[in-house]
Protein backbone atom coordinates (compact mmCIF):
# COMPACT_ATOMS: atom_id res chain seq x y z
CA UNK A 1 0.00 0.00 0.00
CA UNK A 2 1.74 3.34 -1.02
CA UNK A 3 1.92 6.19 1.59
CA UNK A 4 0.02 9.64 0.70
CA UNK A 5 3.48 11.70 -0.14
CA UNK A 6 2.09 14.64 1.36
CA UNK A 7 2.61 13.76 4.69
CA UNK A 8 5.29 15.58 6.66
CA UNK A 9 6.69 13.38 9.94
CA UNK A 10 7.65 14.41 12.67
CA UNK A 11 11.52 14.73 13.07
CA UNK A 12 12.13 13.90 9.46
CA UNK A 13 14.12 17.20 8.83
CA UNK A 14 15.85 17.36 12.02
CA UNK A 15 15.76 16.00 15.75
CA UNK A 16 16.48 17.45 18.50
CA UNK A 17 20.38 18.03 19.95
CA UNK A 18 21.13 17.46 16.37
CA UNK A 19 23.96 19.40 15.29
CA UNK A 20 23.23 20.81 12.04
CA UNK A 21 25.77 24.20 11.50
CA UNK A 22 29.02 23.66 12.93
CA UNK A 23 31.04 27.34 13.30
CA UNK A 24 32.67 28.51 10.34
CA UNK A 25 30.14 27.36 7.98
CA UNK A 26 29.40 30.18 5.60
CA UNK A 27 26.05 31.18 5.44
CA UNK A 28 24.02 30.80 2.43
CA UNK A 29 20.58 31.27 1.71
CA UNK A 30 20.00 27.84 2.28
CA UNK A 31 21.80 27.85 5.71
CA UNK A 32 19.96 31.08 6.58
CA UNK A 33 16.18 29.33 5.89
CA UNK A 34 17.57 26.45 7.82
CA UNK A 35 18.64 28.72 10.88
CA UNK A 36 15.22 29.89 10.55
CA UNK A 37 13.21 26.49 10.76
CA UNK A 38 14.99 25.54 13.35
CA UNK A 39 13.85 28.59 15.35
CA UNK A 40 16.92 30.83 15.92
CA UNK A 41 15.68 34.62 15.10
CA UNK A 42 19.53 35.35 15.72
CA UNK A 43 22.86 33.89 15.34
CA UNK A 44 26.56 35.09 15.89
CA UNK A 45 28.51 35.49 12.76
CA UNK A 46 31.49 36.73 11.84
CA UNK A 47 31.88 40.30 10.72
CA UNK A 48 32.77 40.88 7.44
CA UNK A 49 36.94 42.13 6.60
CA UNK A 50 37.31 45.42 5.65
CA UNK A 51 40.01 44.87 3.12
CA UNK A 52 42.04 47.96 2.41
CA UNK A 53 43.25 48.03 -1.72
CA UNK A 54 45.84 49.97 -3.01
CA UNK A 55 47.08 50.19 -6.47
CA UNK A 56 51.28 50.96 -7.15
CA UNK A 57 53.37 52.84 -10.30
CA UNK A 58 53.71 56.95 -11.43
CA UNK A 59 52.49 55.47 -14.40
CA UNK A 60 48.89 55.24 -13.08
CA UNK A 61 46.07 57.66 -13.96
CA UNK A 62 42.04 57.66 -12.65
CA UNK A 63 39.53 56.70 -15.94
CA UNK A 64 38.21 59.69 -16.78
CA UNK A 65 41.75 61.71 -16.56
CA UNK A 66 44.18 62.93 -19.64
CA UNK A 67 46.95 60.31 -20.35
CA UNK A 68 50.37 61.49 -21.67
CA UNK A 69 52.87 59.19 -23.06
CA UNK A 70 53.86 56.18 -20.85
CA UNK A 71 50.55 56.51 -18.90
CA UNK A 72 47.35 54.02 -17.88
CA UNK A 73 44.35 53.95 -16.08
CA UNK A 74 44.14 52.56 -12.80
CA UNK A 75 42.13 49.18 -13.26
CA UNK A 76 43.11 46.78 -10.88
CA UNK A 77 41.55 48.74 -7.15
CA UNK A 78 38.17 48.54 -9.24
CA UNK A 79 38.49 44.54 -9.91
CA UNK A 80 40.04 43.77 -6.79
CA UNK A 81 36.69 46.10 -4.69
CA UNK A 82 34.62 44.08 -6.88
CA UNK A 83 35.89 40.58 -6.27
CA UNK A 84 36.01 41.32 -2.20
CA UNK A 85 32.32 42.32 -2.38
CA UNK A 86 31.71 39.23 -4.15
CA UNK A 87 33.05 37.91 -1.34
CA UNK A 88 30.74 39.54 1.19
CA UNK A 89 33.53 41.86 2.73
CA UNK A 90 33.76 45.50 2.25
CA UNK A 91 36.51 47.12 -0.07
CA UNK A 92 38.02 50.35 0.60
CA UNK A 93 40.19 51.93 -2.13
CA UNK A 94 43.07 53.93 -1.17
CA UNK A 95 44.15 56.27 -3.68
CA UNK A 96 46.97 54.77 -5.99
CA UNK A 97 50.20 55.51 -4.48
CA UNK A 98 53.52 56.61 -6.13
CA UNK A 99 56.81 54.76 -6.49
CA UNK A 100 57.82 56.40 -3.58
CA UNK A 101 58.91 54.77 0.08
CA UNK A 102 57.76 57.65 2.16
CA UNK A 103 54.48 57.49 0.51
CA UNK A 104 54.21 53.77 0.46
CA UNK A 105 54.86 53.19 4.24
CA UNK A 106 52.36 56.29 5.06
CA UNK A 107 49.73 54.97 2.95
CA UNK A 108 50.26 51.13 4.30
CA UNK A 109 50.07 52.43 8.11
CA UNK A 110 46.88 54.12 7.23
CA UNK A 111 45.36 51.20 5.76
CA UNK A 112 46.68 48.66 8.82
CA UNK A 113 44.99 51.10 10.99
CA UNK A 114 41.48 51.25 9.22
CA UNK A 115 41.43 47.55 8.28
CA UNK A 116 41.84 44.03 8.55
CA UNK A 117 43.82 43.03 5.59
CA UNK A 118 45.90 44.99 2.56
CA UNK A 119 45.52 43.85 -0.52
CA UNK A 120 48.64 45.71 -2.90
CA UNK A 121 48.81 45.77 -6.47
CA UNK A 122 52.36 46.54 -8.33
CA UNK A 123 55.72 46.62 -7.33
CA UNK A 124 56.48 42.95 -6.39
CA UNK A 125 58.98 42.05 -8.93
CA UNK A 126 62.69 41.97 -8.58
CA UNK A 127 63.30 45.43 -10.66
CA UNK A 128 64.84 48.57 -8.50
CA UNK A 129 61.43 50.51 -8.61
CA UNK A 130 59.44 47.26 -7.27
CA UNK A 131 58.78 49.27 -3.53
CA UNK A 132 56.00 47.33 -2.14
CA UNK A 133 58.42 44.19 -1.83
CA UNK A 134 61.39 46.69 -0.84
CA UNK A 135 60.04 47.88 2.23
CA UNK A 136 58.26 44.85 3.10
CA UNK A 137 61.98 42.96 3.11
CA UNK A 138 63.58 46.46 5.18
CA UNK A 139 60.20 47.56 7.39
CA UNK A 140 57.66 44.25 7.15
CA UNK A 141 57.51 40.90 7.66
CA UNK A 142 57.17 38.43 4.51
CA UNK A 143 55.93 35.06 4.77
CA UNK A 144 56.37 33.94 1.45
CA UNK A 145 57.25 35.68 -2.03
CA UNK A 146 57.02 34.17 -5.69
CA UNK A 147 55.36 31.13 -6.69
CA UNK A 148 55.66 28.96 -9.74
CA UNK A 149 52.23 30.28 -11.57
CA UNK A 150 51.60 32.10 -14.84
CA UNK A 151 50.75 34.97 -15.15
CA UNK A 152 50.79 36.07 -11.73
CA UNK A 153 54.60 34.70 -10.45
CA UNK A 154 55.72 37.11 -7.84
CA UNK A 155 52.81 37.49 -5.41
CA UNK A 156 53.92 38.14 -1.65
CA UNK A 157 51.67 37.33 1.62
CA UNK A 158 52.94 38.82 4.79
CA UNK A 159 52.21 41.47 8.06
CA UNK A 160 52.25 44.80 7.93
CA UNK A 161 52.03 46.36 11.67
CA UNK A 162 50.36 43.15 12.28
CA UNK A 163 47.64 43.59 9.37
CA UNK A 164 47.91 40.42 7.07
CA UNK A 165 49.10 42.11 3.85
CA UNK A 166 48.80 40.49 -0.17
CA UNK A 167 50.98 41.89 -2.35
CA UNK A 168 49.79 41.07 -5.68
CA UNK A 169 51.41 41.90 -9.04
CA UNK A 170 50.65 44.74 -11.46
CA UNK A 171 49.77 43.06 -14.31
CA UNK A 172 45.44 43.25 -14.34
CA UNK A 173 45.22 39.28 -15.48
CA UNK A 174 48.10 38.52 -13.14
CA UNK A 175 45.54 40.34 -10.56
CA UNK A 176 42.68 38.41 -11.24
CA UNK A 177 44.37 35.03 -11.57
CA UNK A 178 46.37 35.22 -8.33
CA UNK A 179 42.98 36.52 -6.39
CA UNK A 180 40.87 33.92 -7.56
CA UNK A 181 44.02 30.97 -6.58
CA UNK A 182 45.03 32.52 -3.71
CA UNK A 183 43.72 35.81 -1.88
CA UNK A 184 40.18 34.38 -1.79
CA UNK A 185 40.43 31.13 -0.05
CA UNK A 186 42.74 32.87 2.69
CA UNK A 187 40.04 36.24 3.09
CA UNK A 188 37.42 32.94 3.17
CA UNK A 189 39.94 31.72 6.14
CA UNK A 190 41.12 34.62 7.99
CA UNK A 191 37.10 35.63 8.34
CA UNK A 192 36.69 31.96 10.33
CA UNK A 193 35.32 29.95 7.45
CA UNK A 194 36.51 26.13 7.79
CA UNK A 195 33.96 24.25 5.67
CA UNK A 196 34.99 24.48 2.41
CA UNK A 197 35.23 22.45 -0.45
CA UNK A 198 38.06 22.29 -2.90
CA UNK A 199 37.84 24.39 -5.65
CA UNK A 200 35.79 22.07 -8.14
CA UNK A 201 37.91 21.02 -11.94
CA UNK A 202 36.19 19.17 -14.53
CA UNK A 203 37.34 17.85 -18.28
CA UNK A 204 36.44 19.50 -21.16
CA UNK A 205 38.00 19.00 -25.12
CA UNK A 206 40.37 21.71 -26.03
CA UNK A 207 39.42 23.12 -29.73
CA UNK A 208 42.55 25.14 -30.28
CA UNK A 209 46.61 24.05 -29.46
CA UNK A 210 47.62 26.13 -26.76
CA UNK A 211 51.52 26.25 -25.77
CA UNK A 212 53.13 26.99 -22.37
CA UNK A 213 56.14 26.66 -20.62
CA UNK A 214 57.06 23.67 -18.51
CA UNK A 215 58.29 24.80 -15.22
CA UNK A 216 55.39 26.90 -13.71
CA UNK A 217 51.01 25.90 -13.02
CA UNK A 218 49.15 28.23 -16.28
CA UNK A 219 46.01 29.50 -15.87
CA UNK A 220 45.01 30.04 -19.12
CA UNK A 221 41.43 31.79 -19.88
CA UNK A 222 39.08 29.67 -21.49
CA UNK A 223 35.33 29.94 -23.02
CA UNK A 224 33.28 27.27 -22.59
CA UNK A 225 31.04 25.70 -25.22
CA UNK A 226 28.51 22.87 -25.56
CA UNK A 227 28.47 20.35 -28.78
CA UNK A 228 25.16 19.27 -30.19
CA UNK A 229 26.22 15.61 -28.26
CA UNK A 230 26.35 17.34 -24.69
CA UNK A 231 29.67 17.76 -24.59
CA UNK A 232 32.00 20.02 -23.08
CA UNK A 233 34.85 22.11 -25.53
CA UNK A 234 36.96 24.88 -23.95
CA UNK A 235 38.71 27.66 -26.33
CA UNK A 236 41.18 29.89 -25.12
CA UNK A 237 40.42 33.68 -25.22
CA UNK A 238 42.81 34.89 -27.58
CA UNK A 239 46.27 36.21 -26.92
CA UNK A 240 47.46 35.25 -23.08
CA UNK A 241 49.57 38.11 -21.92
CA UNK A 242 49.22 39.16 -18.46
CA UNK A 243 48.49 42.62 -19.42
CA UNK A 244 45.15 41.64 -21.48
CA UNK A 245 42.31 42.31 -19.36
CA UNK A 246 39.82 41.33 -22.32
CA UNK A 247 41.37 37.71 -21.87
CA UNK A 248 39.50 37.91 -18.41
CA UNK A 249 36.07 40.02 -19.26
CA UNK A 250 35.37 37.26 -21.84
CA UNK A 251 36.61 34.46 -20.20
CA UNK A 252 34.06 31.78 -18.32
CA UNK A 253 36.71 29.25 -16.74
CA UNK A 254 40.50 29.20 -16.19
CA UNK A 255 42.51 26.05 -18.11
CA UNK A 256 44.50 24.77 -15.94
CA UNK A 257 48.03 23.27 -17.59
CA UNK A 258 50.31 21.20 -15.23
CA UNK A 259 53.37 22.02 -14.26
CA UNK A 260 55.58 19.86 -15.93
CA UNK A 261 53.09 20.42 -19.22
CA UNK A 262 54.76 22.10 -22.40
CA UNK A 263 51.74 21.81 -24.75
CA UNK A 264 48.27 20.97 -25.82
CA UNK A 265 46.91 19.55 -28.93
CA UNK A 266 43.65 20.52 -30.19
CA UNK A 267 41.06 17.54 -29.34
CA UNK A 268 43.10 17.03 -26.22
CA UNK A 269 41.24 17.28 -22.84
CA UNK A 270 42.92 19.48 -20.64
CA UNK A 271 41.47 20.27 -17.09
CA UNK A 272 39.46 23.98 -16.53
CA UNK A 273 37.57 25.45 -13.69
CA UNK A 274 34.48 27.84 -13.15
CA UNK A 275 35.76 31.49 -12.37
CA UNK A 276 33.29 32.11 -10.37
CA UNK A 277 32.69 28.32 -9.11
CA UNK A 278 36.19 29.71 -7.34
CA UNK A 279 34.24 32.39 -5.28
CA UNK A 280 31.84 30.32 -4.61
CA UNK A 281 33.79 27.25 -3.18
Amino acid sequence: ESKPHFIRKKGENFTENEMLLEKGTHLTPEKISLCAAMGHNDIQVFKPLKVAIISTGDELRLPGESLEKGEIYESNTFGLSGLVSWLGHEPVRFPSVVDNLEQLRETLNSASKACDVIITSGGVSMGDRDFVRKIMESEGNIDFWRIKVRPGSPPLFGTWKETPIFGLPGNPVAVMVTFYQFVQAALKTLQGQITRIPAPTFKALCTESLKKVPGRTEFQRGILSKTKDNEWTVKPTGDQGSGILSSMSQAHCFIVLPTDMDKVEAGEFVDVQLIRGLIDS
